[in-house]
């Protein structure tokens, strides 16, 4: 059995990360369904966990739920993390740029080097690039750094210029890691799109697993809470998740639009 929470579990949030998933685990059992003790963390917590035919539950990204993953796991719900200018369950993406860049839009970064994590990345690659379409710009990807701490820290060290950071991240950034200070936001996203879903094997009761998720959500001290910038669980269709644009590929974006 699998549980992992590796979207947004970094040292400062483990704690109330565990608690979450106890709430979850015991609530689970308490309905009769299997569920392991501890969250698994690491490089299994991603890909191997999410299609693993014994995953309880786990949170993956909106693009890889698209392109890869909705049918052939369960959709349990969208957590709710209250980011401004977003519907509920919903989220975009901050663009960052050094704060001594004189650039100050976003059009005067079109052409600049791009950060960005990974491909299947929604927030990271699909929104930025997506925005970009939209608006007649261009960010070509001009480094893939493997997460969006390590994006948004290659251009506070002039490795890019700019970067896309999931919103909430970037929250984490600001309270937690000091070089987001050398960094500011250029924009945001638009439009805001569903938030990275909560997740359980194919065939599972979502139903059951949404009730005792947001049992679980509810029960969270307030503490934890504001650590996990979690407000609730709402319940958002699939097909809101696979009408979200998919942008080219980085290898077929380098040279335009």
């Amino acid at each position: 059995m699998i549980a992992s929470l590796g979207m947004y579990d970094r040292a400062e949030t483990a704690a109330a990360n565990d608690r979450l998933w106890a709430n979850i685990r015991d609530g689970l059992r308490a309905a009769g369904e299997p569920a392991p003790d501890a969250l698994t963390r690491g490089a299994q917590a991603y890909w191997d966990a999410w299609q693993s035919p014994d995953l309880v539950f786990s949170q993956t990204c909106g693009f890889p739920f698209r392109a890869r993953l909705h049918d052939k796991v369960t959709l349990i719900g969208t957590p709710d993390y209250g980011l401004p200018g977003c519907p509920p369950g919903h989220y975009n993406s901050v663009f960052v740029a050094r704060k001594d860049d004189p650039r100050s839009t976003l059009a005067a970064f079109s052409g600049a080097a791009f950060a960005y994590n990974e491909e299947l990345s929604q927030s990271g690659w699909a929104a930025p690039q997506n925005h970009a379409g939209a608006h007649g710009l261009h960010f070509p990807p001009s480094l893939q750094s493997g997460g969006h701490r390590l994006s948004a820290l290659a251009v506070a060290e002039s490795r890019a210029d700019l970067a896309a950071i999931d919103a909430l991240t970037w929250q984490l950034l600001c309270e937690y890691d000091d070089f987001a200070a050398d960094l500011r936001e250029i924009a945001r996203t638009e439009p805001p799109t569903p938030v990275l879903p909560y997740i359980t094997a194919k065939g599972r009761d979502a139903a059951l697993y949404f009730r005792v998720t947001k049992a679980a959500i509810a029960a969270l001290v307030p503490a934890d809470k504001t650590t996990l910038h979690l407000k609730d669980l709402i319940a958002i269709p699939a097909s809101a998740y696979l009408a979200v644009p998919t942008p080219p590929a980085p290898s077929q974006n380098v040279h335009g639009s």
